[in-house]
């Protein structure tokens, strides 16, 4: 490969690692060209694999940074999965592939900066893919919303049937008392007898008054007269 070529490749690796999510490093040896196109379909659109030299992928995987842990793997016929897309899709297809076909051999790989090793990445297959994690989300929330909505459409019956036992009891209670203010048999005057009472206790108040105040002439009377027939004797 001329020089030129060699700095080409070198670019355009760094830049795959450092615009991907995640890459996963893989052992080819032994898979044909129709395996290897059958594990490139496999990964659909969530990755993009390319057989790499493993020269020129350590200078690249060295410029866009990647830990020298991942690149001290590359020995051997290899191969990196470039995943741009959901990282666990492309780990399942991966695992799948390796499952059916024991000549892929997963090497390790770097999710975000953090190096995983090959167990990590079997885990990470194990998860439920971005999507099903949304749609639960998305129901748990839809559920959420339904119970919310439920809790108001109930809350206006709620509050008529509290008002009714407020009003119910009111009325309870304010019967025992006018029960226990009437004498039992007895009726309570009207408002006309009422007023006619009170005017009849006012005039027999305003009769003891004056009978009073004429007592008490009198007896002023009295005294001035034995006043002056003490003084005459």
């Amino acid at each position: 490969m001329a020089r030129a070529d060699k700095v080409t490749a070198v670019a355009e690796l760094s830049e795959r690692f450092q615009s991907s999510s995640g890459a996963v490093l893989t052992e080819y040896r032994g898979l044909s060209v129709a395996q290897l196109g059958e594990l490139r379909r496999s990964l659909g659109d969530n990755a993009t694999f390319a057989v790499v030299k493993n020269t020129l992928t350590k200078i690249a995987a060295s410029d866009a940074g990647v830990s020298a842990e991942l690149t001290e793997l590359l020995t051997g016929p290899s191969a990196i999965a470039f995943v741009q897309g959901d990282v666990v899709e492309a780990a399942k297809g991966l695992r799948d592939f390796s499952r059916a076909n024991p000549f892929l051999v997963i090497k390790g790989g770097v999710l975000d900066g953090k190096v995983m090793k090959p167990d990590e990445i079997v885990k990470l297959a194990d998860l439920e893919s971005r999507e099903v994690l949304l749609a639960k989300l998305a129901g748990a929330m839809k559920a959420s919303l339904a119970n919310a909505a439920a809790t108001f459409a109930a809350l206006p019956v709620q509050m008529a049937r509290l008002l009714a036992a407020l009003e119910a009891k009111q009325a309870e209670q304010g019967g025992g008392a006018e029960s226990q203010s009437a004498p039992e048999g007895a009726e309570a005057p009207d408002g006309a007898a009422q007023a006619a009472a009170d005017e009849g206790a006012a005039d027999q108040g305003a009769a003891d008054q004056g009978a009073a105040d004429q007592g008490a002439a009198d007896q002023g009377a009295a005294e001035a007269g034995d006043g002056g027939q003490d003084q005459e004797g």
